[in-house]
């Protein structure tokens, strides 16, 4: 046992000098921070998808001392507020310089404090929970937030559906769900709407309930923000119980396991999303091109994408958020936390999901969302619309 520490401990003092002699000035942790098990398992590992498909685009970065070499180390926070804290202490650890992360706003607010007392930026990706920001100054995240998605959504179901009822479902104590649950509920209030809403506890698997309570209020719409789990088991007992009220959700439906839950059914199902496969942009088409192809090399990759190459929009943002990191460290023309924490702020990047920049929160300025819609025959993402905060204020 002596021999084999003795071993690793010499491997690990040769990696640096490894690095150097292969010409890189050294190497710098990006600490992976999503869940790879749990109820958001799926969305965790598409997200993770796009930070390793970046790293396989940009492997280094370029300081003004030398290339560094990017090194990503990933940890499974389970989808699990308990096992946040242990999970973010691990990335801390392991000397991270900054880490990307998380699907779902609950684990990224419980791994907040850790972040903050090592004095780690953490860039969320797709966690759109206001709280995840506020008061947790070195948390920052690139998507934009359930006030406003919320307010996408309600706006939607009014012009789309022409709806004055709707029912919410979320699963009690879940901050994404019930806090999204609660933008909709106002926004659609404030359009003149009448809401029901209900709470599961974690662990239900039959949903009967819930959907013939929304039957039975008059429900127009039925908006259900929940992780994916969840979702594929509300999908299909509304299918089994013909019930063909839509259903809305926001960015955790937009996955293959929906499309797979919804496959030859009657339901009409949206929801809002950061990305469209289909956009024709320069940057978002290369994206797409490549991402597909480096995802088809690989029967691994593929499976933790749902089993194909439908490309997710959390896929997209994990890797703006991968290169955003990188703009941090050049920016900061370190991989010292100090020195990175003290110019994140300043960070703007082009990205494939739109141009990123920060408030003095630490949210993206984003003022878009993409509406898609499944396509229950060809199992596919229809696109919508472009939702913007001018269209919703008009």
């Amino acid at each position: 046992m002596k021999k084999c520490f003795a071993l690793i401990l010499i491997l690990a003092m040769l990696l640096p000098a490894i690095a150097i002699a292969e010409g890189y000035a050294g190497e710098i942790t990006i600490g992976i921070y999503e869940p790879a098990s749990g109820i958001n398992g799926p969305g965790g590992k598409q997200e993770t998808l796009g930070m390793y498909y970046a790293n396989f685009v940009a492997p280094t970065v370029e300081l003004s001392d030398g290339v560094y070499k990017i090194k990503l180390v990933e940890v499974d926070n389970q989808s699990s507020n308990d096992k946040a804290p242990s999970a973010a202490q691990q990335l801390v650890s392991e000397g991270a310089s900054i880490v990307l992360g998380s699907y779902g706003s609950s684990v990224s607010i419980a791994a907040a404090d850790i972040f903050d007392t090592a004095g780690v930026v953490a860039i969320g990706i797709s966690c759109t929970n206001p709280q995840v920001t506020l008061g947790n100054p070195l948390y920052y995240r690139i998507c934009y937030l359930d006030p406003f998605q919320g307010t996408v959504l309600a706006n939607f179901a009014k012009d789309e559906f022409n709806a004055s009822k709707a029912y919410t479902l979320a699963q009690l104590g879940n901050d994404y769900d019930v806090g999204l649950a609660h933008y909709f509920t106002k926004a659609f209030e404030e359009l003149g709407g009448e809401v029901k809403g209900e709470e599961f506890p974690l662990g239900t698997s039959d949903f009967t309930a819930y959907l013939t309570s929304a039957v039975n209020s008059g429900a127009e719409v039925i908006f259900a923000p929940t992780s994916t789990e969840f979702a594929s088991q509300i999908i299909t007992q509304a299918a089994a119980n013909g019930i063909t009220i839509p259903i809305l959700a926001g960015d955790t439906w937009d996955s293959s396991v929906i499309l797979k839950a919804a496959e030859g059914t009657d339901l009409s199902i949206s929801v809002s999303t950061f990305f469209d496969e289909g956009d024709t942009g320069t940057l978002a088409a290369e994206f797409v091109s490549g991402f597909k192809a480096w995802l088809n090399e690989n029967p691994e990759k593929l499976a933790n994408n749902g089993g194909n190459d439908i490309v997710a929009a959390v896929s997209a943002l994990g890797y703006d958020g991968y290169m955003v990191a990188l703009e941090a460290l050049k920016l900061a023309d370190s991989g010292d936390r100090d020195d990175i924490a003290d110019t994140i702020a300043d960070v703007t990047f082009d990205g494939v999901t739109g141009f990123i920049a920060f408030d003095e929160n630490g949210d993206a300025k984003r003022d878009q969302a993409f509406i898609i819609k499944s396509d229950n025959e060809t199992v596919t993402w229809e696109f919508v619309k472009v939702q913007t905060v001018s269209d919703i204020s008009k």
